[in-house]
């Protein structure tokens, strides 16, 4: 498991704060449907294979560069000041840089391997979630057990509310949100370039019958043509590939090949012995 926290980083102005009336229930009558800014619900399939809804609602959108996004956003967004965000997302990318150079030297490599092995046209995607009050929160989840997709996952929780929990030692853990921190996620692409040395973390979000609760997730993501393996540094007679090389976008296909179940992505990449 990999999940940790950081709050060496504080935003200027209180940024993080002031994103949150962008949530998915501030914008639900203001989006239209798109590729790239879109208001989804996640679900899962029953064992009649019906889609049974998560209780949450997320809105996506990319979060850099901000210049090309500007005009797929909902105008309540600009005409509340966007640029909260647009900070938020500039501080946010410093921050991922800082954290991918430190996992490369907790792994024995160059400062920038990491970076660079996840390639120069990295996807950046914003995911704002909500978490409604929900009636018998023992009968669902807000966002079923999942590893991100990704390489690197930063995540604002609210305060006050709590909801995240991540698997520790076989046991649901309690992440409970702390003032001007974050949790900083680590993702499937990473888990598969440290070779395994670094985990993706295997998490979920319950509800509660009372209190709402958002957050804010920023993700870090290979590009389609990307090629990701195993780096060859750390691999030795003692220490052998656990997984194949493989395009991300082959990665993207069994992901979306999966949806709706509890997704095995990485695993499909593995190395048979």
């Amino acid at each position: 498991m990999a999940s940790f926290r950081s709050s060496t980083m504080a935003l200027p102005g209180n940024y993080a704060t002031k994103c949150w009336p962008f949530s998915p229930l501030s914008l639900n009558s203001h989006i239209e449907k798109g590729q790239k800014v879109r208001l989804f619900k996640n679900y899962v399939k029953s064992d009649g294979q019906n889609q049974v809804s998560m209780w949450s609602e997320s809105f996506a959108h990319p979060w850099r560069p901000l210049d090309d996004i500007l005009h797929l956003c909902p105008k309540i967004l600009l005409n509340t000041g966007y640029e909260v965000v647009a900070e938020y997302g500039k501080e946010i990318y410093v921050l991922m840089k800082r954290l991918l150079s430190l996992i490369s030297l907790g792994l024995g490599l160059e400062t920038d391997c990491l970076e660079t092995k996840i390639g120069e046209k990295p996807k950046f995607q914003a995911q704002g979630n909500y978490y409604p009050p929900c009636p018998d929160p023992e009968l669902t989840l807000g966002l079923n057990v999942h590893t991100d997709m990704c390489a690197l996952t930063i995540v604002r929780q609210s305060e006050g509310v709590s909801g995240l929990q991540v698997i520790k030692d076989g046991n649901w853990v309690q992440v409970e949100p702390i003032p001007d921190a974050f949790v900083i996620n680590i993702g499937d692409q990473i888990q598969v370039l440290s070779n395994g040395r670094f985990k993706s973390v295997h998490h979920r979000d319950v509800t509660n019958e009372t209190r709402f609760r958002v957050s804010l997730a920023t993700f870090y993501t290979p590009g389609k043509d990307t090629v990701i393996g195993p780096i060859r540094d750390p691999i030795d007679e003692q220490h052998p590939p656990i997984y194949r090389d493989y395009h991300f976008s082959e990665f993207l296909e069994e992901f979306f090949k999966q949806e709706g179940t509890r997704r095995m992505v990485k695993e499909t990449f593995e190395l048979k012995a």
